[in-house]
């Protein structure tokens, strides 16, 4: 999943500017050394333990706001079934190009919800677009993980699942964070200083050792919400088939998509035989 995660990403961003975020306790297996071996080493980000997905993507955006704070930055979960890749990218090239046009706003790519499935996250869109020239829509609310019958009354009012695959400036996420989690945000503080020093990693690890496990949906893009809520759209993929491979069912699901589509295996394993080379 990891491999066809960086080889999506690939086709929009360079390989020097793509960055894999991995807890140090990973690298004791041998299969996840073999995959990072060909990756560039500062695009390696290790955290010491793992603090759930909001430290998970707030190490990264640390590093980059240090040496690149004028980018534009697309977070990939790398748990994720695709099916129509070409699609999935054209999706996120629409969500950059959001970006670079209103930058102060933070880009979250849902996809139609074709069932009430309590173990995603869900997304409200407003009814209509601000924008007719834009494919985005307001966020109204997040609802994560709901029961099914609630996720059954979201579906039928328009609630889309929410990918966590987001676009958006790093300056604009950061402050974000500093609004509605600000100790969270001074930990991060104190990291970015840290890493301007000669031996950062025993400072991170001190950090990491005191701080709490923060859900990037649930305890971040839900506060957000509250306090930015004009900068919070999504964009509706559609005619894709994607699924958060997280459980046995989703699994069986994904392989009978695979087995009807119009998916190639013989020259699919060609081309990632001559990518793994």
């Amino acid at each position: 999943m990891l491999e066809h995660t960086l080889d999506r990403a690939e086709r929009l961003i360079s390989p020097e500017r793509l960055f894999t975020v991995v807890a140090r306790d990973h690298l004791a297996y041998p299969e996840v050394r073999s995959q990072l071996r060909g990756r560039l080493s500062h695009t390696v980000v290790v955290q010491p333990a793992n603090r759930e997905t909001g430290p998970g993507l707030l190490l990264p955006l640390t590093h980059l706001s240090l040496h690149n704070p004028n980018s534009t930055v697309a977070v990939f979960p790398s748990d994720h079934f695709i099916l129509q890749e070409d699609l999935f990218v054209s999706y996120v090239q629409q969500a950059f190009e959001e970006v670079e046009r209103y930058p102060s706003r933070i880009l979250i790519l849902g996809v139609e919800a074709t069932n009430a499935e309590p173990e995603y996250g869900y997304i409200f869109p407003e009814d209509r677009y601000l924008d007719p020239e834009s494919p985005a829509k307001r966020i109204k609310a997040f609802l994560e993980k709901p029961e099914a019958h609630v996720a059954a009354q979201a579906v039928s009012v328009g609630a889309i699942w929410n990918t966590m695959v987001m676009v958006f400036r790093p300056e604009v996420f950061l402050k974000l964070v500093a609004l509605c989690a600000p100790g969270l945000h001074s930990s991060f503080e104190m990291i970015s200083k840290a890493l301007m020093a000669p031996d950062p990693f025993s400072v991170i690890e001190k950090i990491y050792r005191d701080m709490q496990p923060v859900n990037l949906s649930k305890d971040l893009l839900e506060n957000f919400d509250a306090h930015a809520r004009d900068q919070l759209f999504a964009i509706c993929m559609k005619d894709l088939f994607w699924s958060d491979l997280g459980s046995e069912s989703r699994i069986l699901s994904a392989m009978e998509s695979f087995k009807y589509s119009d998916w190639d295996p013989v020259e699919s394993q060609r081309e990632e035989v001559l990518w793994l080379r």
